[in-house]
């Protein structure tokens, strides 16, 4: 396990050092991220949905992203009425409070401490959870709270069913219960394998820490909600549902993720508290390597 978080740490720090020496173009996490989605997502979709089972077990990770996201959502949307924030504002806070970066980070630390038999349910809550909630709802927020333009329905869908990592989720979902021939999976792991160490150096190329004292209030509940409010959320439907199993460590797991890094890219896109969202994702990034901790000693 030490050896994972080293290579976690060691990755984000390569990263934010060449971010601040600037020794790869601006455009190196675009294309890092490329290929993580049309290769390495793809490859460990292939590698690890097969050898899941059709069950009741398999759904759990779906079903608590769901949950999870909705109810973080109704939280984040109330409180910024309460407190009577911005219209952007609020948007901002919708994507980065609510959208978890079950990618890019959960895959690393999950592995680190459930090993590679628990990344197939991993695979479950973000491309049939997270995924499709940024594609479909972070869409829906980023138009919507920008006012710039009308939510376009058909665009949103093309998307989702055209996207290569999402594709190949169903197509992994057809074999399970298949084995693949040796050289097949030979290459499937070698490609996989690409996704810890580049995701990471991607997280590490767009960390971002930058926070005005006016930006605290939504910072802190932001972050209380994804990182303290969405894991209690999965603990409490394991408490009602749940007994003791693999899906249901990884999905709480997940559910303590830090903020997602493509919503903070969203909202800066259409801007959205550019700003506040980029420190957002560099602080909550970095806590969530202790409070995903804390969430795993409870689990264990």
């Amino acid at each position: 396990m030490m050896e994972n978080f080293a290579l976690i740490l060691s990755a984000l720090a390569i990263g934010y050092i060449l971010q601040k020496s600037q020794a790869f173009p601006k455009e190196a996490p675009l294309i890092l991220n490329q290929f993580i989605l049309y290769i390495s997502l793809p490859a460990m979709a292939l590698l690890q949905i097969p050898r899941l089972s059709f069950s009741l077990e398999t759904l759990i990770p779906i079903l608590v992203a769901w949950a999870v996201m909705g109810l973080s959502a109704l939280l984040i949307f109330s409180l910024s009425r309460y407190f009577g924030f911005d219209k952007k504002l609020t948007g901002a806070l919708l994507l980065v409070g609510v959208l978890g970066n079950t990618s890019f980070l959960g895959i690393p630390i999950i592995q680190a401490y459930f090993g590679a038999n628990a990344l197939g349910y991993v695979l479950m809550y973000d491309q049939l959870g997270t995924f499709i909630a940024l594609s479909t709802y972070g869409t829906f927020i980023a138009v919507y709270y920008s006012g710039t333009s009308k939510v376009d329905v058909r665009s949103i869908g093309k998307k989702i069913i055209t996207f290569p990592p999402f594709l190949t989720l169903l197509l992994a979902l057809c074999f399970i219960g298949s084995e693949f021939p040796p050289l097949f999976l030979s290459v499937l792991e070698s490609f996989a394998a690409t996704i810890v160490p580049l995701a990471l150096v991607s997280v590490g190329l767009q960390l971002q820490f930058a926070l005005p004292r006016e930006d605290i209030k939504p910072f802190v509940l932001a972050l209380t909600t994804t990182l303290v409010f969405a894991p209690l959320v999965a603990f409490m439907l394991f408490s009602l549902f749940g007994t003791k199993h693999l899906s249901w460590d990884v999905a709480i797991m997940e559910a303590s993720m830090g903020p997602m890094i493509t919503a903070g890219v969203l909202a800066s896109l259409w801007g959205l508290a550019p700003r506040l969202s980029a420190s957002v994702v560099g602080y909550g990034t970095l806590i969530s390597f202790a409070t995903t901790y804390v969430v795993y000693q409870f689990l264990a």
